[in-house]
């Protein structure tokens, strides 16, 4: 990408690799990768940016196949100077680079009741942006308002009605950068907001392969909803399910595979490019079709080109 960049005073990195900013560890370079230092940093980056340069803001990783050719465009990454977590009455103000779970235990301390983020991979730009959500509670269920950093470089507040959430997600315009977002939840009693959360993580690690290279689930379930981890959970339209079904537990492609611990959960058992899980991926979508006549979406977000032919 030519042309000359505007004066930032965080860090702005020339054809920078993403593969070791994602949780798959895939994935080919960034034209630009800008790492801003506040919000106004921010703003003015994308004020001064020719407006024809694309924008991708980028979470922890945790939910993103980056493809091998890399991205066009600017990368841009929050980091420290976004994920401040501050808790008054029942509001928790988290800025959009805290980590899900961090924002649920700080919470839990002040005795409010955000548990069902404490087993949710990432960050919170990415929970709002994508309306995450477990145990039949969602980021639209407690969201007050959130702000972010338009295209252009204006701040703007953002209401749960701007955003028209759905299940795994919401209308936020491309190249916005969501920075920081405010919540209110119920009160609870911290010991026993503690006490589920230790729960919650205990039967996460005992169906998921917690351990292993992943990107949490990988395609959306078909029932439209979450898991609720109740005893009255019905598992016929479950991505896993429909998935076991079609007989693609542990399927494989390269260095990707279907997790035989948990059969929506793609995971790189090391070397596996882009195109080794998003191909096994496009697999899993075939099979299950021609089984079930489900047509499978992505829950993990594909970006980028392919690597270019040889």
């Amino acid at each position: 990408m030519s042309g000359a960049m505007p004066q930032v005073r965080g860090t702005l990195t020339p054809d920078r690799s993403l593969d070791d900013l994602t949780w798959l560890r895939v994935g080919g370079p960034a034209d630009w990768l800008f790492q801003p230092a506040d919000a106004d940093d921010l703003a003015a980056f994308l004020a001064a940016l020719d407006p024809a340069v694309p924008v991708f803001p980028m979470g922890v990783g945790s939910n993103l196949i980056v493809r091998d050719g890399g991205l066009r465009g600017v990368v841009i990454r929050l980091g420290r100077g976004f994920n401040g977590i501050a808790v008054q009455g029942g509001r928790v103000t988290a800025g959009a680079a805290a980590l899900d779970a961090h924002v649920a235990r700080k919470a839990a301390q002040a005795g409010v009741d955000l548990t069902f983020l404490r087993t949710i991979p990432g960050a919170i730009g990415g929970a709002v942006r994508m309306n995450a959500g477990c145990y039949g509670s969602y980021v639209s269920d407690v969201l007050l308002y959130a702000r972010a950093v338009t295209r252009a470089g204006a701040v703007v507040t953002l209401t749960p009605e701007d955003l028209k959430f759905g299940y795994r997600h919401s209308d936020l315009p491309d190249g916005w950068v969501l920075i920081e977002a405010v919540f209110e939840a119920p009160a609870g009693d911290p010991a026993t907001l503690e006490a589920r959360m230790t729960d919650q993580l205990a039967r996460r690690d005992a169906s998921q392969p917690t351990r292993e290279r992943s990107a949490g689930s990988t395609f959306r379930n078909p029932a439209g909803f979450s898991s609720t981890g109740r005893a009255d959970d019905t598992h016929e339209l479950k991505a896993w399910k429909v998935i076991d079904d079609a007989g693609m537990r542990g399927a494989t492609v390269g260095g990707a595979q279907m997790s035989r611990m948990h059969s929506n959960f793609m995971i790189n058992t090391g070397g596996a490019t882009a195109a080794d899980l998003e191909n096994l991926g496009e697999q899993v979508r075939k099979k299950v079709f021609q089984k079930s006549g489900i047509d499978l979406q992505w829950e993990i977000m594909r970006v980028g080109e392919p690597a270019p032919r040889k």
